[in-house]
């Protein structure tokens, strides 16, 4: 069966084989989250059970984008004022990167754990805290004050780069020229536990060795690392896409598209600073 790298996409409807056009919403297709379920049983109602109450309709590909919209933006525009506040006081550049990217991961971690994915509260507190935390390491990638390379260029470069993937993925996806596969998805979650495995021996190494594994000095390896890293996030789009296509065939209620709006945004967060990073290394040579 299918799953998700994303985590806040793990509780969802499983179906075999195949791939699901993404916006669909056909009527009865598949089978709702136990979150939004009927009852305890998987797979012990008739199609009609899963649908939404009678006071709430259906979520739609529309709910996906308002809801998603409203988070980037948010997200936006809190990170445009913490660049701008870290511009004029570079003191809080570090307390900035580390408070919102902590806080971040505990409202994802909470949402995840607590099956409160579809929060509105907890989904816009996420993107509050990340854009206290992309727009100061933003400032921090491309001011020479903190070793960055230098040019705001870079930030709309990474920006762009970032959507760029993610259009293109959408695109692949609903043209279905890769099929989100059994074996596709153990491969991205391979690949992402040996980068998790990477990423925290590099930490530990650091501590050690000046540079430690050689993960995030700009080197070679550096670069390489990141492109897998890139490589990784952009195909976790797919079964991200294919994950919110199942609530929207299920039937889920309106509330459901925060829940995909959060899992976007985390994979989007990733694959930007990713792409930042990488560029900055160039910029540096």
């Amino acid at each position: 069966m299918r799953t998700t790298t994303n985590p806040v996409f793990r509780n969802l409807p499983k179906d075999s084989g195949g791939y699901a056009t993404f916006g669909s919403g056909a009527a009865g297709a598949g089978q709702v989250t136990q979150q939004y379920g009927s009852g305890p049983g998987y797979g012990e109602y008739p199609p009609q059970s899963y649908e939404a109450p009678p006071e709430s309709r259906s979520m739609t590909i529309d709910d996906v984008v308002t809801k998603t919209g409203i988070t980037l933006a948010l997200l936006t525009i809190t990170a445009i004022v913490s660049y701008v506040l870290v511009h004029q006081n570079l003191d809080l550049a570090t307390p900035f990167v580390i408070v919102g990217g902590l806080v971040g991961l505990v409202l994802v971690l909470v949402a995840t754990f607590g099956r409160k994915m579809d929060n509105p509260a907890l989904v816009l507190g996420y993107a509050a805290a990340e854009g206290v935390f992309l727009g100061a390491l933003s400032f921090m990638f491309t001011n020479v004050e903190f070793g960055g390379s230098g040019g705001g260029e870079l930030i709309i470069q990474a920006v762009l780069g970032t959507f760029g993937v993610f259009f293109g993925m959408l695109v692949v996806y609903k043209t279905g020229a890769i099929r989100v596969t059994p074996r596709l998805t153990r491969m991205i979650i391979g690949g992402l536990i040996g980068v998790v495995v990477l990423a925290l021996g590099n930490l530990v190494a650091s501590f050690f060795i000046d540079g430690g594994l050689g993960l995030r000095d700009g080197g070679a390896v550096a670069i390489i690392f990141s492109l897998v890293c890139i490589g990784l996030a952009a195909f976790s789009f797919l079964l991200d896409f294919d994950a919110a296509d199942k609530l929207i065939r299920a039937r889920a209620p309106e509330k459901a598209a925060w829940s995909v709006a959060l899992g976007l945004t985390v994979t989007l967060v990733w694959l930007y600073v990713e792409i930042l990073r990488l560029l900055s290394y160039f910029q540096s040579d």
